[in-house]
């Protein structure tokens, strides 16, 4: 099979996304599959075998670490050489109307992924009047879409509410070999707890940007001064959250990779989630895999990952009380947290991304039968609509 990827978030940025693109097209190359992946310029020109095509970009203001990457005509070329079965568009904006685009004009169905909630987004960043568009240019881009793919029930259910059709799962996986408890570190312990090893320790790890609701942890602070807490990550709000967190036991460790990641799950005595916008919650699926268990918001695609008292603990959103509640009652319990630990690891074990990319072939398969099974005018509209309907009408006069 030859499939086109067009990513807006790749390397070097870390996130829930470019973890999702990786390890996908390393599972794809591993079966044999050709592919050819669009990205933002920056990062590497291969991958696993498999040529990036690193496109122009600026930096987006409200987020400098995100690269917006229009689309170019040069695209044209490099997919008339490739000549793609299938397109894959991780959530397309900008780069991704290029995507739309040229499926249409060479023949080829289109799955689009959804990972995001940006419809909550904007009302942590002030455009709440947005959402309504938001919706909109959502509703058009998956309704080019031969298959779109959500990574959470709650998700896969926010977009069928509002009219979008052909819908189907993702599977989630999680690299459990990678993350595991053996890579419980005494080194790594003393450094998140800045040297008081023997107290509780917390974490943390995911980008620090509004919508995570990282700054609702400090109630836990107060609440419980004996703990320490450690946010691994980076992001937009970083300046902002150190001082928020100033004078309480916090420690943030900027980005962490490879086996530093591994080490530092593993050696926490309870990881936190606070956020209530996660569509996956990839961060989650490491920490049951690191064997900690995991306090988190009973909100978005968590409760897909999270059974509470069984593989985890779930608290209520907007009660920062229970917050609290739940973190003391998930360090007090020993035995049902061992137990609650245990759990978690045996079923995010099954969960490789082989067997996740193996479903998803046989789902671009289906997209690739129905595509060619169904007439040309009853199958899913090409940009046109996206591009008549917005701003970016434009790139229907600039892509030939």
């Amino acid at each position: 099979m030859r499939i086109a990827v067009v990513t807006e978030t790749f390397l070097p940025k870390i996130d829930g996304i470019v973890t999702m693109v990786l390890n996908t097209v390393a599972c794809l190359r591993a079966r044999g599959d050709e592919v050819l992946v669009f990205a933002p310029e920056g990062g590497p020109k291969e991958i696993f075998g498999a040529a990036v095509i690193g496109m122009p970009s600026v930096r987006f203001p409200l987020y400098p670490e995100l690269r917006v990457a229009p689309p170019r005509a040069s695209m044209r070329r490099h997919l008339s050489d490739f000549r793609p079965d299938v397109f894959h568009l991780f959530e397309p904006s900008m780069l991704g109307v290029g995507g739309l685009y040229y499926a249409r004009a060479l023949g080829a169905p289109v799955v689009v992924s959804c990972h995001t909630n940006l419809p909550a987004y904007v009302h942590y960043y002030r455009l709440g009047f947005l959402e309504g568009s938001v919706w909109t240019l959502m509703r058009a881009r998956h309704r080019c879409a031969e298959l779109n793919l959500c990574t959470s029930t709650v998700t896969l259910d926010a977009l069928e509410s509002h009219g979008i059709e052909r819908l189907a799962l993702w599977e989630r996986a999680v690299d459990a070999q990678r993350f595991h408890p053996s890579r419980r570190c005494g080194q790594m312990r003393q450094r998140l707890s800045q040297g008081e090893a023997e107290k509780p320790l917390l974490l943390h790890v995911g980008r620090l940007s509004a919508e995570k609701d990282v700054a609702t942890l400090r109630n836990v602070l107060t609440a419980m001064p004996e703990v320490r807490l450690a946010i691994v990550g980076d992001g937009p709000m970083r300046n902002e959250l150190e001082k928020h967190f100033a004078g309480t036991s916090t420690y943030f460790a900027g980005y962490l990779r490879g086996e530093e990641l591994a080490a530092a799950y593993a050696s926490a005595d309870l990881f936190l989630m606070p956020s209530r916008t996660e569509t996956l919650g990839l961060v989650i699926l490491e920490a049951m895999a690191a064997g900690i268990p995991v306090v988190a918001c009973r909100a978005g695609g968590v409760p897909d990952a999270i059974e509470d008292g069984i593989t985890g603990f779930l608290f209520e959103p907007d009660d920062p009380d229970e917050l609290v509640h739940t973190v003391q009652r998930a360090l007090a319990c020993g035995a049902e947290r061992e137990a609650v630990c245990a759990r978690a690891r045996d079923d995010v074990e099954q969960r490789t991304w082989q067997h996740a990319t193996d479903q998803l072939r046989v789902q671009y398969e289906q997209a690739i039968e129905d595509w060619q099974r169904r007439p040309a005018r009853a199958r899913p509209r090409g940009p046109e609509r996206l591009a008549q309907s917005t701003a970016l009408a434009v790139l229907r006069r600039a892509l030939p």
